[in-house]
């Protein structure tokens, strides 16, 4: 989940990439000092992906750097080439080659350490989730419990989102999108990074198939309030709940670890579940379309 993207930036060790030249006890993190200019992860996932090819919008995400243990180092090295995918805005994604079949495909924006992602994907394997995040050692964790768990459904790619779905995804290409506590960005001079905002949602609405699902959750009572506003407010979404309002937290979504602190501090969690609606007709094509021929 994207929480791993709330907590403040601590210093930390530079990591060991396998090949260092040292043998590494699984778990645990060592340190290796790299030269200037060397890669962190030779053959995994680039520093800054999109680099200057695109203009630099106000991010909704704060990447930050942390520990990466050895068993996440190396499922970076070995696993990257096969079931990564650096977010460069470059090429336009064949979703049925990336994954190797013609399964629908759910995109999930922030996954943390990718617990409850691997859960998902074990229990549902005839769908595809490609899950983005820009968390290092949780990207190693997902792409290792993938690799445990024999989870051929599981594409992990790193870096921004937006890029993603504005450059490199097609239109109707996507059969869902989830959002699991992004983050909130509780002040008010920072509202402006929240993901879910109109704009965002006029993006994805194109990539979404008609019928296909938007999943949020957040313990942020103000965010989800704001959250259900632009969703209802929405042309191109219908609340899945006849009545409005939140949703009770489906079957398919795990209970996280994160998610399970907030629970113990009194936090409330909310779910949205909103459709992507049928396309309209535009008024001149509607026209004729009826017109007597």
């Amino acid at each position: 989940m994207s929480d791993s993207l709330n907590a403040p930036e601590t210093p930390q060790p530079a990591e060991t990439v396998p090949g260092a030249g040292s043998h590494h006890t699984p778990g645990v993190s060592v340190r290796h000092t790299r030269t200037k200019g060397e890669p962190r992860f030779p053959d995994g996932p680039q520093a800054d992906p999109a680099g200057s090819h695109f203009e630099r919008r106000i991010r909704s995400f704060q990447p930050r750097r942390s520990r990466v243990t050895a068993g996440q180092a190396d499922a970076l090295q070995r696993l990257w080439p096969k079931w990564g995918l650096d977010i460069d805005g470059q090429r336009v994604i064949d979703l049925a080659e990336l994954f190797g079949n013609a399964h629908p495909v759910v995109l999930e924006i922030g996954f943390g350490m990718g617990e409850a992602t691997a859960q998902m994907a074990a229990e549902d394997p005839g769908t595809d989730i490609l899950a983005v995040d820009v968390h290092t050692p949780g990207q190693g964790n997902l792409l290792n419990l993938a690799d445990q768990q024999g989870l051929s459904n599981v594409r992990v790619g790193n870096g921004d989102a937006i890029i993603l779905l504005r450059e490199m995804l097609t239109p109707d290409s996507l059969d869902g999108l989830r959002v699991y506590f992004p983050d909130p960005w509780p002040k008010k001079r920072h509202h402006k990074r929240r993901l879910i905002q109109p704009e965002f949602l006029d993006l994805a609405a194109t990539r979404l198939r008609p019928g296909a699902v938007v999943h949020c959750a957040t313990d942020w009572e103000p965010y989800a309030e704001q959250m259900l506003d632009v969703l209802t407010a929405h042309p191109e979404f219908e609340n899945t709940q006849a009545e409005g309002g939140f949703a009770p937290r489906p079957g398919h979504r795990p209970l996280t670890r994160f998610e399970g602190q907030g629970l113990d501090k009194g936090h409330v969690v909310n779910d949205l579940l909103f459709r992507r609606v049928q396309h309209r007709v535009r008024q001149s094509e509607q026209h004729r379309l009826e017109s007597p021929r």
